[in-house]
Formats: C-alpha cells, structure tokens, sequence
C-alpha cells in the first residue's frame, strides 16, 4: 500500500513562507492570508512533528536551529515542484518577475503597466505587490520595486539603484478638515485630528521629529492607538472616507490632491525613505533591465510632467 507520513502541506507552505521571509506578516502577504491563519497553520505543524521549530521574537517568530534544517530541506522540495510545473507550463513569453511595495504598486504603477508590456513584448510581466523580500538565490524575483526608510544591507550579486526620495505628508479629507473648524494649511490640526496608521506609530514619530513638531500627551496617544492598516493604500483610503489623517509620499496622493479628493495639512518638507530599484549586478545592461529602468524612470515623475511627456 502506497503511503507517505507527510504533513499538512498548507502548513508547511506556511512555515516555507515565513522560513523564506522571515517574518509572520510577509509570510501572510505572500500566502494571501492573515498572520492569524499563518499562526494556526504553524501551531498544527509543530504539533504534527512534535519538536520545536519556531521561538518568538518581538511580535513575530523566528527559526529554532531545527527549524532552520528542516526549513533547508523542505525549501529544496517546493523549489523542485516549482521548477516541474514551469516546464510543464511553460509560458510562450519569458517571464519578467517583479516584485514591488504594495502602496507603489497600487496607488501608481498599476494603472501603468500596460507601458511596461508595451516595452517588452517579448516578456510576460508577472506582476508581485509584497512586503517581503524575494530570495535572489532561489529566482523568486528579476526586479524588485521597494520603499526603504534606511540603508538596507550590501547584497552579493544585487545592485540597488536609487529612483526618487519623495516628500511625505499628512493628508486628509476635505470634510474631517470641516468638521475640526480649522483650516488645511494649519498644522495644529494634527493635535486634534485621529491618526490613521500602516503598522505602528514608528512612521508618524519619525515624521513629527523630522518636521520638528512636539509630540505632547495627545500626540502619544495618538501614536499609541487607533486601528493598523499593514498598506500605505489602505490608510490613504481610510483618510478620503474622513477617517483620520495619513501620512502619505506624494508619488501615493498626488491624484487625490490635484482632484480635491484629499488636502494636505500644513506645509512641510519632510524625506523619510526612498523608492529604488533591485536588480542582479549580472543583469544590470539587460534589455529588460533597461526598459524597466526607463519606465519607472517616467513613472516616478510628478503627474503633469507624465502628462506633458505623453502629450508630447
């Protein structure tokens, strides 16, 4: 009789994501889940195996030394059953995968991505909003589109090329304004409005220090509370429905803002992180390198000036 003692293998592609990523979040986003689902999933599969292969860290997880070996050779096994299904359905066009920050990847390159096709004919953009990482040693990614707030860590093989290092700004709806009996260009405003956060209150305090703001007892609690979206486009959405007011980087608003949709409060010049562009240090003068460099080279530019070039 054929048999095999494997387990679950949703939990293990579970524990495969967070293994690759690091991280519960980014698993989740990969798997298209919430970490919650992520979490159950591991639970069951430690219990199946009966040894630890997981430990806490902060408000995540991170690998037992047994974890780390049995993620090493499961990893082997999907990249294995990754590789057969590409044969077998193999694609007539040669893939161009792209990895990019949802936030980017929603609120501007989306709508752009028929330019990207119209470049590259011969190549099937597979198209991959994300907050992880991708593993450059497996071929999980040709490109990869991020938003750091730092330097990120020197990679072997990988050149990161800096595309655009925006303003960010707090933006809300033009009723919440109303609503408080203030106007726009008042940044006192921010001390009585509710804030709208991604994840944490890390980005409003990086932003309030960078403005030279005080951040008084409000402003605490305010960094403190209030519900977490996880995507700069979902707190952006949250700020045009009068929820509260975002922090947003004008290449995500400047639609909003030109249509009257949202206003910004006060008027700062504030540059927390930048957009750059990942690429294989081999595949740098690439066709599809190259075409990828100019589109985004035009995408990350202010609207009226794509519009003027396009006109043009």
């Amino acid at each position: 009789m054929y048999r095999r003692h494997l387990p679950p293998l949703i939990a293990l592609r579970a524990f495969d994501a967070v293994g690759r990523s690091g991280s519960l979040r980014a698993a989740a986003e990969a798997l298209a889940v919430s970490p919650t689902v992520v979490s159950r999933h591991l639970a069951n599969l430690e219990a199946r195996l009966g040894v630890a292969i997981l430990e806490p860290k902060g408000r995540s997880v991170a690998l037992t030394e047994a974890g780390v070996r049995f993620h090493a050779e499961i990893a082997k096994a999907f990249d294995l059953i990754d590789a057969a299904t590409e044969k077998l359905t193999a694609p007539r066009k040669t893939p161009l995968r792209l990895w990019c920050s949802p936030g980017i990847a929603v609120m501007r390159l989306l709508s752009l991505l028929p330019e990207l096709e119209a470049r590259l004919p011969a190549f099937s953009i597979h198209f991959h909003p994300t907050l992880a990482s991708p593993d450059w040693k497996r071929g999980e990614a040709d490109a990869e589109i991020f938003y750091a707030m730092a330097d990120r860590p020197t990679r072997d093989g990988i050149m990161e090329i800096r595309l655009a290092r925006p303003r960010v700004m707090p933006v809300a709806a033009p009723s919440l304004v109303g609503r408080l009996n203030r106007r726009a260009e008042e940044i006192e405003l921010l001390y009585e409005a509710p804030w709208v956060h991604e994840l944490s209150g890390d980005e409003w305090r990086s932003w309030m220090l960078a403005a030279g703001l005080r951040i008084d007892v409000r402003a605490e609690q305010r960094l403190d509370g209030g519900v977490r979206l996880w995507h700069a486009h979902l707190a952006i959405g949250a700020a045009e429905l009068g929820q509260g007011v975002a922090l947003a980087n004008e290449f995500l608003v400047e639609e909003q803002l030109a249509s009257g949709r949202l206003v910004e409060i006060g008027r700062t010049d504030v540059r927390l992180g930048v957009y750059g562009l990942a690429l294989k240090t081999s595949e740098v003068e690439t066709v599809a390198a190259r075409a990828l460099r100019a589109w985004l080279g035009e995408a990350l530019r202010p609207m009226q000036k794509m519009h003027e070039s396009a006109a043009n």
